[in-house]
Protein backbone atom coordinates (compact mmCIF):
# COMPACT_ATOMS: atom_id res chain seq x y z
CA UNK A 1 0.00 0.00 0.00
CA UNK A 2 2.68 2.41 0.86
CA UNK A 3 4.64 2.08 -2.39
CA UNK A 4 1.41 2.32 -4.25
CA UNK A 5 0.76 5.77 -2.28
CA UNK A 6 4.44 6.40 -3.42
CA UNK A 7 4.28 6.29 -6.67
CA UNK A 8 0.59 8.04 -7.05
CA UNK A 9 2.45 11.13 -5.55
CA UNK A 10 5.76 10.77 -7.45
CA UNK A 11 2.92 11.00 -11.03
CA UNK A 12 1.53 13.99 -9.40
CA UNK A 13 4.87 15.48 -8.88
CA UNK A 14 5.73 14.99 -12.24
CA UNK A 15 3.04 16.35 -13.74
CA UNK A 16 1.15 19.20 -11.94
CA UNK A 17 -1.90 20.08 -13.17
CA UNK A 18 -1.58 24.03 -11.61
CA UNK A 19 0.31 26.30 -13.71
CA UNK A 20 2.86 27.97 -12.07
CA UNK A 21 6.18 30.24 -12.24
CA UNK A 22 8.06 27.33 -12.31
CA UNK A 23 5.81 25.28 -14.91
CA UNK A 24 4.73 27.88 -16.76
CA UNK A 25 7.74 26.23 -19.48
CA UNK A 26 6.74 22.77 -19.17
CA UNK A 27 2.85 23.43 -19.90
CA UNK A 28 4.22 25.73 -23.20
CA UNK A 29 6.31 23.08 -24.59
CA UNK A 30 3.38 20.79 -24.36
CA UNK A 31 0.87 22.31 -25.99
CA UNK A 32 3.56 23.14 -28.30
CA UNK A 33 4.36 19.85 -28.97
CA UNK A 34 0.66 18.89 -29.29
CA UNK A 35 0.30 21.33 -31.91
CA UNK A 36 3.21 20.46 -34.41
CA UNK A 37 1.20 17.36 -34.39
CA UNK A 38 -1.46 18.71 -36.32
CA UNK A 39 1.16 21.29 -38.65
CA UNK A 40 3.61 18.39 -39.30
CA UNK A 41 1.15 15.43 -39.40
CA UNK A 42 4.03 13.28 -41.74
CA UNK A 43 7.12 14.37 -39.79
CA UNK A 44 5.30 12.83 -36.60
CA UNK A 45 4.31 9.65 -38.73
CA UNK A 46 7.14 8.86 -41.11
CA UNK A 47 8.19 5.98 -39.39
CA UNK A 48 4.93 4.53 -38.98
CA UNK A 49 4.30 4.86 -42.73
CA UNK A 50 7.84 3.56 -44.18
CA UNK A 51 7.00 0.48 -41.69
CA UNK A 52 3.49 0.29 -43.34
CA UNK A 53 5.11 0.25 -46.93
CA UNK A 54 7.72 -1.95 -45.99
CA UNK A 55 5.17 -4.23 -44.98
CA UNK A 56 2.98 -4.28 -48.05
CA UNK A 57 6.02 -3.88 -49.67
CA UNK A 58 6.64 -7.52 -48.95
CA UNK A 59 3.09 -9.15 -48.52
CA UNK A 60 2.55 -8.23 -52.20
CA UNK A 61 5.82 -9.80 -53.53
CA UNK A 62 4.63 -12.56 -51.80
CA UNK A 63 1.56 -12.76 -53.14
CA UNK A 64 3.22 -11.96 -56.68
CA UNK A 65 5.77 -14.96 -56.13
CA UNK A 66 3.27 -17.17 -55.02
CA UNK A 67 0.78 -16.92 -57.88
CA UNK A 68 3.53 -17.02 -60.31
CA UNK A 69 5.13 -20.09 -58.55
CA UNK A 70 1.61 -21.54 -58.78
CA UNK A 71 1.12 -20.44 -62.53
CA UNK A 72 4.34 -22.29 -63.62
CA UNK A 73 4.27 -25.68 -61.73
CA UNK A 74 1.03 -26.83 -60.37
CA UNK A 75 -1.12 -24.77 -62.98
CA UNK A 76 1.56 -25.41 -65.80
CA UNK A 77 0.38 -22.09 -67.41
CA UNK A 78 1.64 -21.63 -71.04
CA UNK A 79 -0.02 -18.37 -71.81
CA UNK A 80 2.13 -16.03 -74.25
CA UNK A 81 2.38 -13.71 -70.70
CA UNK A 82 3.72 -16.51 -68.84
CA UNK A 83 6.41 -17.58 -71.73
CA UNK A 84 7.13 -14.22 -71.79
CA UNK A 85 8.08 -14.02 -68.27
CA UNK A 86 10.09 -17.12 -68.52
CA UNK A 87 11.92 -15.51 -71.39
CA UNK A 88 12.75 -12.69 -69.08
CA UNK A 89 13.69 -15.10 -65.62
CA UNK A 90 15.92 -18.11 -66.38
CA UNK A 91 13.39 -20.05 -64.00
CA UNK A 92 14.34 -23.94 -64.27
CA UNK A 93 11.53 -26.90 -65.39
CA UNK A 94 13.69 -29.78 -64.29
CA UNK A 95 17.22 -30.25 -64.19
CA UNK A 96 19.87 -32.76 -65.42
CA UNK A 97 23.14 -33.35 -63.49
CA UNK A 98 22.91 -30.70 -61.62
CA UNK A 99 22.34 -28.39 -64.84
CA UNK A 100 19.17 -26.50 -65.10
CA UNK A 101 16.64 -26.88 -68.15
CA UNK A 102 15.64 -23.44 -68.24
CA UNK A 103 11.40 -22.99 -68.65
CA UNK A 104 11.84 -21.14 -71.84
CA UNK A 105 13.04 -23.71 -73.60
CA UNK A 106 10.74 -26.04 -73.06
CA UNK A 107 7.67 -23.80 -73.83
CA UNK A 108 9.54 -22.55 -76.47
CA UNK A 109 9.22 -26.03 -78.07
CA UNK A 110 6.28 -26.89 -76.44
CA UNK A 111 3.90 -23.92 -78.07
CA UNK A 112 5.82 -24.79 -81.25
CA UNK A 113 3.97 -28.24 -81.13
CA UNK A 114 0.79 -27.44 -79.70
CA UNK A 115 0.46 -24.29 -82.86
CA UNK A 116 1.38 -26.61 -85.14
CA UNK A 117 -1.44 -29.53 -83.68
CA UNK A 118 -4.07 -27.08 -83.86
CA UNK A 119 -2.99 -24.27 -87.16
CA UNK A 120 -1.86 -26.89 -89.56
CA UNK A 121 -3.04 -30.34 -88.34
CA UNK A 122 -6.51 -28.49 -87.41
CA UNK A 123 -6.48 -30.99 -84.12
CA UNK A 124 -8.99 -29.84 -81.31
CA UNK A 125 -6.93 -30.07 -78.28
CA UNK A 126 -10.12 -30.99 -76.17
CA UNK A 127 -11.32 -34.16 -78.28
CA UNK A 128 -9.73 -37.33 -76.85
CA UNK A 129 -7.38 -37.53 -79.85
CA UNK A 130 -6.04 -33.90 -79.24
CA UNK A 131 -4.93 -34.49 -75.48
CA UNK A 132 -2.87 -37.62 -76.69
CA UNK A 133 -0.77 -35.57 -78.90
CA UNK A 134 -0.55 -32.71 -76.05
CA UNK A 135 0.54 -35.66 -73.77
CA UNK A 136 3.22 -37.11 -76.43
CA UNK A 137 4.69 -33.48 -77.35
CA UNK A 138 4.69 -32.29 -73.60
CA UNK A 139 7.10 -35.59 -72.87
CA UNK A 140 8.51 -35.01 -76.22
CA UNK A 141 9.44 -31.22 -75.88
CA UNK A 142 10.74 -32.14 -72.37
CA UNK A 143 13.41 -35.02 -73.63
CA UNK A 144 14.53 -32.65 -75.82
CA UNK A 145 15.07 -29.64 -73.53
CA UNK A 146 16.57 -32.11 -71.07
CA UNK A 147 18.66 -33.44 -73.31
CA UNK A 148 20.11 -29.75 -75.21
CA UNK A 149 20.89 -28.65 -71.42
CA UNK A 150 22.74 -31.79 -70.80
CA UNK A 151 25.01 -30.74 -73.65
CA UNK A 152 25.41 -27.20 -72.68
CA UNK A 153 26.80 -28.40 -69.62
CA UNK A 154 29.27 -30.75 -71.42
CA UNK A 155 30.04 -27.76 -73.83
CA UNK A 156 31.41 -25.88 -71.07
CA UNK A 157 33.09 -28.84 -69.62
CA UNK A 158 34.39 -29.61 -73.14
CA UNK A 159 35.19 -26.33 -74.27
CA UNK A 160 32.75 -26.28 -77.00
CA UNK A 161 30.54 -23.77 -78.61
CA UNK A 162 28.63 -22.57 -81.80
CA UNK A 163 29.99 -19.67 -83.79
CA UNK A 164 28.28 -17.24 -85.65
CA UNK A 165 29.28 -17.99 -88.77
CA UNK A 166 28.76 -21.84 -88.50
CA UNK A 167 25.20 -20.69 -87.03
CA UNK A 168 24.55 -18.85 -90.70
CA UNK A 169 25.78 -21.91 -92.67
CA UNK A 170 23.32 -23.78 -91.10
CA UNK A 171 20.33 -21.46 -91.63
CA UNK A 172 21.92 -21.10 -95.39
CA UNK A 173 21.80 -24.58 -95.84
CA UNK A 174 18.29 -24.89 -94.77
CA UNK A 175 17.10 -22.30 -97.19
CA UNK A 176 18.57 -24.59 -100.49
CA UNK A 177 15.60 -25.83 -102.55
CA UNK A 178 15.52 -26.98 -105.85
CA UNK A 179 14.93 -23.56 -107.30
CA UNK A 180 17.70 -21.90 -105.70
CA UNK A 181 18.48 -20.17 -102.25
CA UNK A 182 15.15 -18.92 -100.55
CA UNK A 183 15.57 -15.43 -98.76
CA UNK A 184 15.58 -15.26 -94.53
CA UNK A 185 12.69 -13.33 -95.20
CA UNK A 186 10.59 -16.19 -96.51
CA UNK A 187 12.56 -18.59 -94.06
CA UNK A 188 11.28 -16.82 -91.09
CA UNK A 189 7.86 -16.21 -92.55
CA UNK A 190 8.12 -20.13 -93.27
CA UNK A 191 8.76 -20.83 -89.68
CA UNK A 192 6.17 -18.45 -88.24
CA UNK A 193 3.23 -20.15 -90.37
CA UNK A 194 4.07 -23.11 -89.40
CA UNK A 195 5.38 -23.56 -86.07
CA UNK A 196 4.88 -19.81 -84.63
CA UNK A 197 8.22 -18.96 -83.99
CA UNK A 198 9.81 -15.87 -84.67
CA UNK A 199 13.51 -15.55 -85.98
CA UNK A 200 15.17 -15.49 -82.65
CA UNK A 201 13.81 -17.97 -81.56
CA UNK A 202 13.98 -20.17 -84.84
CA UNK A 203 18.29 -19.48 -84.64
CA UNK A 204 18.03 -20.06 -80.97
CA UNK A 205 16.78 -23.40 -81.82
CA UNK A 206 19.03 -24.27 -84.54
CA UNK A 207 22.04 -22.93 -82.12
CA UNK A 208 21.11 -25.69 -79.59
CA UNK A 209 20.63 -28.24 -81.85
CA UNK A 210 23.91 -27.27 -83.75
CA UNK A 211 25.90 -27.71 -79.74
CA UNK A 212 24.10 -30.60 -79.17
CA UNK A 213 25.37 -32.39 -82.85
CA UNK A 214 29.27 -31.10 -81.80
CA UNK A 215 28.75 -32.53 -77.96
CA UNK A 216 27.72 -35.79 -79.24
CA UNK A 217 30.80 -36.18 -81.37
CA UNK A 218 33.07 -35.04 -79.57
CA UNK A 219 32.12 -37.18 -76.75
CA UNK A 220 31.68 -40.60 -78.69
CA UNK A 221 35.28 -42.05 -79.23
CA UNK A 222 34.27 -45.16 -80.19
CA UNK A 223 32.26 -44.46 -83.22
CA UNK A 224 35.16 -42.46 -84.39
CA UNK A 225 37.24 -45.64 -83.93
CA UNK A 226 34.52 -47.90 -86.20
CA UNK A 227 34.73 -44.52 -88.59
CA UNK A 228 38.80 -45.64 -89.03
CA UNK A 229 38.09 -49.02 -89.31
CA UNK A 230 36.37 -48.46 -92.13
CA UNK A 231 37.70 -46.11 -93.83
CA UNK A 232 41.36 -49.08 -93.76
CA UNK A 233 38.86 -51.45 -95.19
CA UNK A 234 37.71 -48.98 -97.57
CA UNK A 235 41.38 -48.51 -98.73
CA UNK A 236 41.79 -52.58 -99.48
CA UNK A 237 38.02 -52.35 -101.57
CA UNK A 238 35.90 -49.69 -101.94
CA UNK A 239 33.49 -51.42 -103.86
CA UNK A 240 31.32 -53.32 -101.95
CA UNK A 241 30.59 -51.49 -99.07
CA UNK A 242 27.23 -54.11 -97.70
CA UNK A 243 30.37 -56.42 -97.05
CA UNK A 244 32.68 -53.95 -95.21
CA UNK A 245 29.25 -53.06 -92.95
CA UNK A 246 28.66 -56.54 -92.20
CA UNK A 247 32.18 -57.63 -91.51
CA UNK A 248 32.12 -54.40 -88.80
CA UNK A 249 29.13 -55.26 -87.39
CA UNK A 250 30.31 -59.23 -86.88
CA UNK A 251 33.53 -58.03 -85.20
CA UNK A 252 31.91 -56.69 -82.14
CA UNK A 253 31.65 -52.80 -83.01
CA UNK A 254 29.19 -50.21 -83.41
CA UNK A 255 26.02 -51.36 -84.98
CA UNK A 256 26.76 -49.48 -88.51
CA UNK A 257 24.15 -49.27 -91.28
CA UNK A 258 24.51 -49.69 -94.58
CA UNK A 259 21.89 -48.37 -96.99
CA UNK A 260 21.21 -47.02 -100.58
CA UNK A 261 19.52 -43.48 -101.22
CA UNK A 262 17.97 -44.42 -104.74
CA UNK A 263 17.54 -40.85 -106.73
CA UNK A 264 17.51 -37.82 -105.22
CA UNK A 265 18.00 -34.22 -105.63
CA UNK A 266 21.65 -33.41 -105.71
CA UNK A 267 20.94 -30.66 -102.65
CA UNK A 268 18.52 -33.11 -101.40
CA UNK A 269 18.40 -32.36 -97.00
CA UNK A 270 19.66 -35.39 -96.31
CA UNK A 271 22.82 -34.12 -93.79
CA UNK A 272 25.07 -33.77 -96.57
CA UNK A 273 25.31 -36.74 -97.99
CA UNK A 274 23.88 -36.05 -101.63
CA UNK A 275 25.99 -32.73 -102.00
CA UNK A 276 29.06 -34.81 -100.96
CA UNK A 277 28.18 -37.82 -103.52
CA UNK A 278 27.69 -34.60 -106.41
CA UNK A 279 31.20 -34.20 -105.75
CA UNK A 280 32.56 -37.95 -106.63
CA UNK A 281 33.16 -40.03 -109.80
CA UNK A 282 30.92 -42.70 -110.75
CA UNK A 283 32.10 -45.59 -108.18
CA UNK A 284 34.14 -43.31 -106.21
CA UNK A 285 33.52 -43.44 -102.18
CA UNK A 286 33.93 -40.38 -100.30
CA UNK A 287 36.41 -39.97 -97.07
CA UNK A 288 34.27 -39.96 -94.17
CA UNK A 289 31.47 -37.32 -93.69
CA UNK A 290 29.98 -35.65 -90.13
CA UNK A 291 26.50 -35.77 -90.88
CA UNK A 292 25.54 -32.21 -90.32
CA UNK A 293 22.22 -34.02 -89.31
CA UNK A 294 24.10 -34.98 -86.32
CA UNK A 295 23.08 -38.79 -86.87
CA UNK A 296 26.78 -39.97 -87.21
CA UNK A 297 29.59 -40.78 -89.47
CA UNK A 298 28.94 -41.33 -92.94
CA UNK A 299 30.92 -43.15 -96.22
CA UNK A 300 29.51 -42.54 -99.33
CA UNK A 301 29.44 -44.43 -103.04
CA UNK A 302 28.21 -42.83 -105.85
CA UNK A 303 26.25 -45.04 -107.92
CA UNK A 304 24.85 -42.41 -110.62
CA UNK A 305 24.20 -38.77 -111.10
CA UNK A 306 22.10 -36.81 -113.83
CA UNK A 307 22.12 -33.15 -114.15
CA UNK A 308 19.78 -32.64 -111.34
CA UNK A 309 19.55 -35.53 -109.23
CA UNK A 310 22.36 -38.27 -107.75
CA UNK A 311 22.12 -41.87 -106.79
CA UNK A 312 24.32 -42.96 -103.63
CA UNK A 313 25.36 -46.17 -101.47
CA UNK A 314 26.59 -45.19 -98.25
CA UNK A 315 27.58 -46.42 -94.26
CA UNK A 316 26.56 -44.96 -91.51
CA UNK A 317 28.35 -44.87 -87.79
CA UNK A 318 25.64 -43.95 -85.53
CA UNK A 319 26.94 -41.70 -82.76
CA UNK A 320 25.35 -43.39 -79.16
CA UNK A 321 27.88 -42.27 -76.29
CA UNK A 322 25.75 -39.31 -75.79
CA UNK A 323 22.62 -40.77 -75.38
CA UNK A 324 23.76 -43.83 -73.35
CA UNK A 325 25.35 -41.33 -70.79
CA UNK A 326 22.20 -39.23 -70.67
CA UNK A 327 20.13 -42.89 -70.65
CA UNK A 328 22.55 -43.52 -67.71
CA UNK A 329 21.79 -40.22 -65.90
CA UNK A 330 18.22 -40.90 -65.70
CA UNK A 331 17.96 -44.39 -64.70
CA UNK A 332 20.36 -43.02 -61.61
CA UNK A 333 17.81 -40.39 -61.04
CA UNK A 334 19.80 -37.52 -61.64
CA UNK A 335 16.97 -35.97 -64.24
CA UNK A 336 14.30 -34.21 -61.82
CA UNK A 337 11.11 -32.81 -63.58
CA UNK A 338 9.72 -30.28 -61.81
CA UNK A 339 5.94 -30.44 -63.23
CA UNK A 340 4.06 -33.00 -64.15
CA UNK A 341 5.54 -34.62 -67.30
CA UNK A 342 2.99 -37.65 -68.66
CA UNK A 343 5.33 -40.98 -69.25
CA UNK A 344 3.45 -41.83 -72.72
CA UNK A 345 5.45 -45.01 -73.35
CA UNK A 346 3.73 -46.54 -70.25
CA UNK A 347 0.59 -45.87 -71.42
CA UNK A 348 0.63 -47.75 -74.78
Amino acid sequence: MKKLIAKLRKKDISTPSRITNETVAEHRERILAGGRRFKYPVQYARHRLVFNTIIISIVAVIVIVALGWWQLYPSQNTSTFIYSVTKVLPLPVASVDGQSVLYSDYLMKYRGSVYYLEQKEQISLKSDDGKRQVEYVKQHDMQEAVAESYAVKLAKKLNISVSDAELESSLRLQRQSSDGEVSRQTQDASNLYLIGWSSDEYRHRVKSALLRQKVAYAVDDNALKVADLIKTSLKADSSNLPAIATAINASGGNNVAYGASGWVPKINQDGGLASAANKLERGKTSSVIKSTAGDGYYFVRLVDSNDSQVSYEYIQVPLTTFEKDLESIKKNGKIVYYISIPDTAKEQ
